[in-house]
């Protein structure tokens, strides 16, 4: 299975209903605020990730490395940056 920010978003979206379940009290809240301060930073990696990676996709098309954006996005900088691409 491969994950897209796109079900990053919807994971968010869905934890963000469970905050806003007005039945939520007391411990089960408590732990619903734990789980969701544990996605907000594993999100944040996520999306820097993701940032890096595109970062990487202007560079080597900025540059004329002869790979597609979408390559830079699935192979990441390793192997653009060895010329293996």
């Amino acid at each position: 299975m491969r994950n897209k920010l796109s079900d990053l978003n919807n994971h968010l979206f869905e934890q963000l209903e469970r905050l806003n379940d007005d039945d939520l009290s007391g411990e089960d809240f408590e732990r619903e605020i734990q789980r969701s301060r544990a996605m907000s930073d594993i999100s944040r990696q996520i999306i820097d990730n993701a940032k890096v990676q595109l970062d990487v996709a202007a560079l080597a098309l900025e540059y004329g490395a002869n790979v597609s954006v979408e390559d830079v996005l699935m192979i990441g900088y390793e192997k653009v940056h060895s010329g293996d691409a």
